[in-house]
């Protein structure tokens, strides 16, 4: 049982700042509606700005949210694209493993980069939902699907299995107080879709966010990123990946197919594709570009023998379930169920 949540601010700071307040208070209601006790990390509102220029001042949240005693759950405030600057602040002298301990921590989209950390650690994490974007949703409540998930972990301390959602929702296009209780168009969901392969596969998950694993390898974005995950050892070798299940999920930022290419393509060239026991692919926001991910992912990887299935509720198309890093998964592309446990 989840009782007392610590939020901390590993990649942007926008929770700090003015203009998402009547969000964060919606957020914080509702996590108060739950008995939960929350409280943000010392830095963690401190805004974009500080934020961004002070990525010590983020690991030494994270690291004191481990060492905290009275703190279950670390939630992870929301995303960014710079959180791979906390790795000599938490690996130069061995400061995460010696803080970590078994705590929740649940975060996703830039969050990749703390994901694998942690792994490098021997942390089972939980990826998939952020307290600005699922806690504090403008709708009249938290989708059901991704509160039904939210809800198991707090109370369960774990997630039992993952099925599809009935229906998915468009990107919301304003984020205003005057959106406070509006809803979004929704459609129906088509399910798993098993593109290639065995339906029935096992395996422990590890993965994320496609566009930062793109960043692991190329330095458009920021050139040093690929030097300093380089240095850490933060991606994991081949050996690693024996027998996991990968997974991937596109970012708001809807990679065009080209891109999408390049990161299947980097990804197979450290082997990961050779070592996996099958692929999760996650819904693209709004559907973008889901046919050409589908023709990618069988193309690129080029194992006509992996199992890959698409078009999970997972990363940045809303609504999200939770998945737990580290538990051994069976994934029933038939039956529509992934199944955790030891």
């Amino acid at each position: 049982m989840i009782r007392n949540v610590a939020i901390v601010s590993l990649s942007s700071g926008i929770v700090g700042e003015p203009f998402v307040q009547f969000e964060v208070e919606i957020g914080l209601r509702r996590l108060k509606d739950y008995g939960l006790n929350v409280k943000f990390m010392p830095h963690a509102r401190m805004g974009l700005e500080y934020v961004k220029a002070h990525p010590e001042k983020r690991a030494e949240d994270l690291l004191r949210a481990f060492r905290d005693p009275e703190v279950d759950m670390i939630l992870c405030a929301s995303g960014g694209d710079d959180t791979y600057r906390l790795l000599p602040y938490l690996f130069d002298h061995h400061e995460l493993a010696d803080a970590v301990t078994d705590k929740v921590f649940l975060g996703f989209s830039d969050t990749t980069i703390n994901h694998l950390m942690l792994h490098k650690v021997g942390l089972r994490t939980f990826y998939g939902q952020a307290f600005l974007a699922d806690i504090c949703e403008l709708g009249p409540e938290m989708h059901p699907y991704t509160r039904k998930y939210f809800e198991e972990l707090i109370t369960t301390g774990g997630i039992r299995e993952v099925t599809p959602s009935g229906v998915w929702y468009e990107e919301r296009k304003q984020f205003t107080p005057d959106q406070a209780g509006k809803p979004v168009p929704s459609h129906p969901n088509r399910g798993f879709e098993l593109l290639q392969g065995a339906p029935v596969f096992s395996g422990k998950i590890l993965g994320g966010c496609i566009d930062s694993l793109y960043d692991f390898f190329d330095g458009e974005r920021y050139a040093d990123m690929p030097v300093l995950c380089e240095k850490y050892h933060l991606f994991p070798d081949a050996a690693d990946w024996k027998g996991r299940i990968l997974l991937l999920e596109s970012s708001e930022e809807m990679p065009a197919p080209e891109k999408y290419r390049k990161a299947l393509e980097y990804l197979k060239g450290t082997g990961v594709f050779g070592a996996v026991s099958g692929v999760l692919a996650g819904k693209p926001m709004n559907e973008t570009y889901a046919e050409e991910y589908k023709r990618l992912l069988v193309e690129v990887i080029g194992r006509p023998d992996l199992p890959i299935v698409f078009n999970l509720n997972i990363g940045h198309a809303m609504p999200r379930c939770i998945m737990p890093f580290g538990v051994e998964a069976r994934v029933d592309a038939e039956q529509q169920v992934i199944r955790f446990g030891e």
